[in-house]
C-alpha cells in the first residue's frame, strides 16, 4: 500500500481545499440551506472523474419544500468486471453556528494544522477524505471489480429522513446494489464505530382544571401533577436506569448505562408574553422525554417503564390524568466485529497508525440506523477523522493529519473489500 499512501500524501493540499470549499457552502439545518449547490458541487466534481451522478430529492420528507428541497447526490463508478459495491456516505448538513466563535464559521480557516468551520469535524472533513480516497484509487488505474459509490445526503442532524432514510427506501442502501457502507463520522482516526444506542422520544401531558390564581383550591394544577411525575422519575426510574449496564463499547463511559434526559417542560402561560402573567391555575403541562437505551433492552421495556409510573400515579394521586404521545423511536444497532467492513478498516488502521483499532458505539444515533432498519444492510460502520466532542461546538475544527490518515485507511479498506491487492 506504499504507493497508495504516498499518492494520498501528495493530495494533502487538494484535501484541504476540498474541505474548505465544502465548509464555505453554509448548509445549515434547520432549515436546510444550500443543499442544492452543495450536492451539485460534489456531483460535478465526481462527474468529471467518470462517476454516474444522480440528484435525488427526498420529496415529502420533513422540511422538504421548493424553497428548501431535500436534495441528495449519489455518485457511482463501475469497475471493469462484476463484484461488490463499497459505499461512502457523508451528510452535507450542519447545525447552526451558535455563539462563542473566534473564527469565521464559514471561512474554512487553516491554522496550526487544523481547518476551522462549522461542519469541519461533523462531517465535511470526513466526506472530503472519502472523496479524495476514492479519487486516488481511480488515478492508480487498478483493475478492480465491482463498484464504488459516494453519496452526500441531507438532514442527518434532524433525523436523516430526507436523506439516508429516503435513499434507503428507494433501494440505495440494500443488496444487491450495495454490500459495504462506511460513514465518515468524526470518531477519531483510530476508532471504528460499530453502531449506536436506541432512542425513544415521547411527550407526556398532564391535565388540570383552570381557575383564578388567587383561589387555586377551585382548580387543579397540571404543573403540580407533572411535579409528581418528576419526583417519581427521580426516586424510582433514574436509579433503575443507572443500574443498567451494557456490553456495548459505548463512549463516553457515562453512556454505558441507560439514560433519560428531560428535554423540555412547558406548563401554564406561554413564554412569549410580556409584563406580568395572568392569575391562572394551569390546566396543561407538557414534558418531552429523551430516553437512550441499550442493546440489552427492548422498545417495549423502555415504554413500559414510563407507563407503569404514569398508571401508578393515576391510581394513587387524586385527579391525576395524562396523555402520552410517542414522537420518535429507533432501536439500537451494532455491527459484528467480524463483519468484512470492520475487519478491513481495522487492518488498515493498524497499518497506517501503527496501533490496533478501538471499537466504540455512539451514545446517540446517526444514519447507520436507516441503513440497518430500512436497507437491511448490516455491513456498515462509522469511521472518519475528527474528534466527536468538537461536533456542534464553537470553533469546530478537523485536523489535517487526521484527514490524511483516514483517507489512507478508507482507500486501502475499499480495495480490500473489492478484493484487490495493491502494492
Amino acid at each position: 500500500m506504499q504507493e497508495l499512501h504516498a499518492r494520498i500524501e501528495d493530495k494533502r493540499d487538494d484535501l484541504v481545499r476540498l474541505t474548505q470549499d465544502l465548509i464555505r457552502i453554509p448548509t445549515v439545518n434547520p432549515p436546510g440551506d444550500a443543499y442544492v449547490p452543495c450536492a451539485e458541487f460534489i456531483g460535478e466534481r465526481l462527474r468529471r472523474r467518470g462517476f454516474q451522478v444522480l440528484y435525488l430529492r427526498g420529496k415529502g420528507s420533513p422540511g422538504d419544500n421548493d424553497r428548501y428541497p431535500r436534495t441528495n447526490v449519489v455518485a457511482r463508478i463501475e469497475g471493469k468486471q462484476p463484484g461488490p459495491c463499497v459505499h461512502f456516505n457523508g451528510h452535507i448538513d450542519v447545525v447552526a453556528t451558535g455563539k462563542g466563535w473566534t473564527e469565521d464559521p464559514f471561512a474554512g480557516t487553516v491554522k496550526d494544522g487544523k481547518i476551522y468551520g462549522r461542519g469541519a469535524c461533523d462531517m465535511k472533513g470526513g466526506l472530503a477524505a472519502s472523496i479524495v480516497a476514492v479519487e486516488t484509487l481511480l488515478e492508480m488505474g487498478l483493475d478492480w471489480p465491482g463498484a464504488v459509490e459516494i453519496s452526500g445526503s441531507v438532514d442527518e442532524e434532524t433525523g436523516g429522513y430526507g436523506g439516508v432514510a429516503y435513499l434507503a427506501k428507494q433501494g440505495y442502501f440494500s443488496k444487491p446494489r450495495v454490500d459495504h457502507v462506511i460513514i465518515p463520522e468524526p470518531l477519531n482516526p483510530d476508532r471504528i464505530c460499530l453502531g449506536h444506542r436506541g432512542v425513544w422520544w415521547a411527550e407526556v401531558e398532564t391535565f388540570g382544571h383552570i381557575a383564578h390564581g388567587s383561589m387555586p383550591f377551585l382548580g387543579d394544577c397540571a404543573v403540580r401533577h407533572m411535579g409528581a411525575l418528576l419526583d417519581r422519575l427521580e426516586r424510582d426510574l433514574y436509579p433503575a436506569l443507572a443500574a443498567k449496564r451494557t456490553a456495548m463499547p459505548v463512549v463516553p463511559e457515562g453512556a454505558k448505562q441507560s439514560t433519560l434526559n428531560i428535554n423540555s417542560i412547558h406548563g401554564g402561560l406561554g413564554e412569549d408574553f410580556e409584563g406580568l402573567p395572568s392569575a391562572l391555575v394551569p390546566d396543561s403541562c407538557r414534558m418531552v422525554l429523551d430516553r437512550r437505551y441499550l442493546i440489552e433492552e427492548s422498545y417495549e421495556e423502555v415504554k413500559d417503564e414510563i407507563m407503569e409510573i404514569l398508571e401508578a400515579l393515576k391510581r394513587e394521586r387524586p385527579k391525576f390524568d395524562y396523555a402520552l404521545k410517542e414522537l420518535w423511536t429507533v432501536g439500537p444497532t451494532m455491527t459484528e466485529r467480524n463483519a468484512p467492513v470492520v475487519q478491513a478498516v481495522a487492518s488498515e488502521i493498524e497499518r497506517v497508525l501503527g496501533k490496533p483499532a478501538e471499537y466504540v458505539v455512539s451514545p446517540g444515533t446517526y444514519d447507520q440506523k436507516h441503513v440497518a432498519r430500512i436497507g437491511h444492510l448490516h455491513d456498515c460502520i462509522a469511521y472518519g477523522p475528527g474528534i466527536l466532542d468538537l461536533a456542534h461546538q464553537p470553533d469546530e475544527f478537523v485536523g489535517i493529519d487526521d484527514m490524511v490518515a483516514s483517507a489512507k485507511v478508507m482507500a486501502a479498506a475499499a480495495l480490500t473489500l473489492l478484493g484487490v491487492q495493491a502494492g
